[in-house]
């Protein structure tokens, strides 16, 4: 019989420490939703009464399944239980149940709490017991437990097994600062449930050394059975524990899936990239494209050998299906590859072409040769499919920009304050009519953006919501005739996403390059009536 293994995310309180988040009481209800329906055990809210975003949070009802978890210190010092605000802030709070977070280090007792190691022992087991007689299910963080049983053994062990006497269902072991190494980890787990049976040990990791989720996973084979973790793993520093790497590990890979079994279905995990996706959204930023399991990258190939036989087989170059995790694969097209990567990027563009189709060598010479010239395919799949469809005939002309025109001029304002203005000039032939129109932006691709937009006419109703997600340029030689890239990620209220590139000696022309296939793709996506990039790839 498989034995169960307890997901207890923190995004809500430990992933706010990551700098420049800073979730709103909106945001924390839907990140909320969104757990509760992945299927993990616990969602952590915060600190309850700590402002008014969390206090607003925890008067409302916000998980079905998911057991919601207020976070706060044990008693302090040399006062009671019963007067202490911290502690009667969590047990007035409507939570199912109470985390509390005590130091389990010595050093810390000493240097920050400035009380005895007994006092703060007391602390844990009123906390605990309060919590318990509240009908709550309590819990104890043991902060610093590594370097604190590293320190002293037997007192980190002190404030274990007082948690567990006290009536903590779970005493978790937090490797605060992220250092410990995995055999480490183990080592310290398994001594660890000789005083506190392993099916009431959790593991909180930390990511300093890059390896919280393999910490994780060594303190579950060491008997640990909760694990604590973030969406997409961030958290203050470095950040936690991955929960979007680690619950595909526990449920694809044979000596977890075999041995365990979670709370997520297998529906839920099929939805893990969307997932991890719509977080990065509610972030404001853009997904990390190497993240494992969920990345853009996580399945793309880009040598020709591998491409050959990925198509034949693919179990040749992915550790598992791409769609269990809701990703998937991605053969790339470049100056690496063969006529297998392009007749597979075909394939799944939906472009019908026989494998001797003269065509084809002509197509990848282009590609590779523009290649050369900087552009990259394998991160522009919308410029890469448009070039593709140019060269088959199969684009329409929707517009032609015949010419352009950007000044950027620094001035004072009626106030004497100094600002740049940036205004562009275009001129497009759309069907024939050609126009001119000038706009003013904040920045010079903005500025051409608007300018064009303007004499689209009948056009922009396709393209309204289409805007720039992410920006990026890169120089690629160096010198004054250094050639640029840039690329641009654009979405729509769909929320769709795709690349495209530009690439010239001018960062404004390559901009304008990349921008203007931007809207091509999606005009030729919505006159086609072709669905767009999904979210989730």
């Amino acid at each position: 019989m498989k034995e169960r293994l307890y997901l207890f995310d923190t995004t809500l309180r430990d992933g706010q420490q990551t700098p420049g988040v800073d979730f709103g009481l909106e945001d924390k209800l839907l990140i909320a939703r969104m757990l509760d329906d992945l299927g993990v055990d616990y969602v952590e809210g915060g600190y309850p009464g700590a402002n008014p975003t969390d206090t607003a949070f925890f008067g409302q009802r916000r998980t079905r399944r998911a057991k919601f978890t207020a976070f706060g210190m044990t008693k302090r010092a040399g006062r009671s239980v019963e007067n202490d605000p911290g502690v009667a802030a969590l047990l007035d709070a409507r939570a199912d149940a109470i985390c509390f977070v005590a130091k389990s280090w010595d050093y810390h007792v000493r240097v920050a709490l400035g009380c005895t190691n007994e006092e703060n022992l007391e602390g844990v087991a009123q906390s605990v017991e309060a919590a318990a007689r509240a009908g709550r299910e309590a819990m104890l963080d043991c902060e610093h437990f590594f370097d604190g049983y590293k320190a002293n053994r037997n007192y980190a062990l002190a404030c274990a097994r007082t948690a567990w006497e006290a009536g903590a269902r779970w005493v978790v072991l937090c490797d605060t600062n992220g250092g410990t190494m995995p055999e480490e980890v183990a080592r310290i787990v398994a001594d660890v449930a000789s005083v506190v049976p392993g099916s009431h040990l959790g593991i909180h990791a930390h990511n300093d050394t890059g390896q919280a989720v393999a910490n994780s996973l060594a303190a579950v084979r060491a008997g640990a059975r909760q694990i604590q973790g973030t969406l997409n793993g961030i958290g203050e520093r470095c950040g936690n524990a991955d929960l979007v790497t680690l619950i595909p590990t526990l449920m694809l890979k044979a000596d977890y899936r075999e041995r365990f079994e979670l709370g997520v279905t297998q529906e839920a995990l099929a939805g893990i990239t969307h997932l991890s996706r719509a977080f990065d959204e509610i972030l404001n930023r853009a997904p990390n494209r190497q993240a494992p399991y969920v990345g853009s990258s996580a399945f793309a190939t880009k040598a020709g050998i591998h491409a050959s036989a990925i198509v034949k087989e693919p179990e040749t170059y992915e550790h598992v299906p791409p769609e269990t995790v809701g990703n998937r694969r991605r053969v790339l097209v470049s100056d690496q590859s063969g006529k297998s990567n392009l007749l597979s990027e075909l394939a799944r563009l939906g472009i019908p072409v026989d494998r001797h189709d003269e065509r084809l060598d002509g197509l990848l010479s282009e590609i590779k040769e523009r290649e050369a010239q900087g552009y990259a395919y394998e991160g522009a799949d919308a410029s890469l499919e448009l070039l593709v469809r140019r060269r088959l005939g199969s684009v329409p002309a929707f517009f032609r920009v015949e010419s352009f025109r950007v000044n950027v001029e620094r001035r004072f304002d009626a106030m004497g304050r100094l600002k740049t203005v940036s205004e562009a000039v275009v001129k497009v032939d759309v069907g024939g009519d050609v126009r001119m129109s000038v706009s003013e932006g904040n920045g010079p691709v903005n500025a051409l953006d608007r300018a064009l937009r303007k004499d689209l006419g009948e056009l922009n109703a396709w393209i309204d919501d289409l805007e720039l997600a992410d920006y990026k340029v890169r120089i690629l030689n160096g010198g004054t005739e250094a050639v640029t890239r840039v690329l641009i990620e654009s979405r729509d209220g769909e929320g769709n996403r795709w690349m495209t590139v530009g690439v010239s000696s001018n960062i404004i022309d390559a901009s304008f390059e990349a921008l203007i296939d931007a809207i091509t793709f999606k005009l030729l996506k919505a006159s086609t009536g072709e669905a767009m990039p999904a979210a989730a790839e």
